[in-house]
């Protein structure tokens, strides 16, 4: 444990499980006090048993997004770092997406990352060193990948959204950056196989799929006052996935 975050409260949307739950945890061993949003009472249950505040949260809910915010500050006596991570993302072919699945992912990873900054804005201005760190990805910024059309570009429109509300949010000392995933090992990904994984690897320069606490480690640095000068932007946390040029060039290492 270090002293990184110590005197910070956080709140990570999406934060009991996956990347979320790697997010929580890090920022947690760095001195923070940490509160996580699961869609169900269970992932809460469990977030609390391993020492979280929880609370069930749909970031589609506006109100919601308030109330939770309000339930956090009252608890801790303010908030200053948001981990806007909640989001989905189904796989579905264009010549079978609907507009039921547009609108889905768009309300969750668009709207309902909005819709949690609006609410914690406040708080984070009251805080006086306000940081929110948003999860997107880097399929839809850098990448695409057939079936994720509709994903990469929920993806793309956070950081749009980031860039402009850096400058919004900037008189309020608040700053508000992103982290860029590459292939993170979650329990999803660990359920097609070992033999899965170990190809998706052969696609990474360094060899090795990501782990949660990697990206926690990038949220960490964004939260903490050596990031006090850095808003509107983005780490890519991708092992260096985005580089090769093609596989020749991984073939040539």
């Amino acid at each position: 444990m270090t002293e990184l975050l110590a005197g910070r409260t956080a709140l990570v949307t999406g934060g009991t499980t996956g990347i979320g739950r790697g997010i929580s945890e890090v920022l947690a061993s760095h001195g923070a006090k940490v509160a996580v949003t699961g869609l169900t009472e269970e992932e809460c249950a469990e977030a609390r048993a391993a020492g979280f505040e929880a609370y069930v949260l749909d970031v589609r809910d506006r109100d919601a997004c308030v109330r939770v915010v309000d339930e956090v500050v009252t608890k801790f006596g303010g908030l200053s770092v948001l981990a806007a991570n909640a989001g989905v993302y189904p796989q579905t072919r264009l010549a079978e997406l609907d507009d039921d699945e547009i609108d889905f992912i768009f309300d969750v990873n668009v709207k309902g990352t909005i819709h949690v900054v609006q609410a914690a804005t406040a708080a984070l201005r009251d805080s006086g060193r306000g940081r929110v760190v948003v999860t997107s990805s880097i399929t839809g910024n850098f990448t695409g990948y057939p079936g994720w059309a509709h994903y990469g570009a929920t993806k793309a429109a956070q950081m749009g959204f980031i860039r402009s509300a850096a400058m919004e949010l900037a008189g309020d000392k608040i700053t508000i950056n992103a982290v860029l995933p590459g292939n993170i090992v979650t329990p999803g990904l660990q359920a097609l196989g070992d033999d899965y994984l170990a190809e998706m690897a052969k696609a990474v320069p360094l060899g090795m799929l990501g782990e949660p606490k990697d990206i926690g480690e990038a949220v960490a640095f964004l939260a903490s006052d050596g990031a006090r000068y850095v808003t509107g932007q983005s780490i890519v946390v991708d092992g260096g996935q985005i580089l090769p040029e093609g596989p020749d060039a991984l073939e040539a290492m």
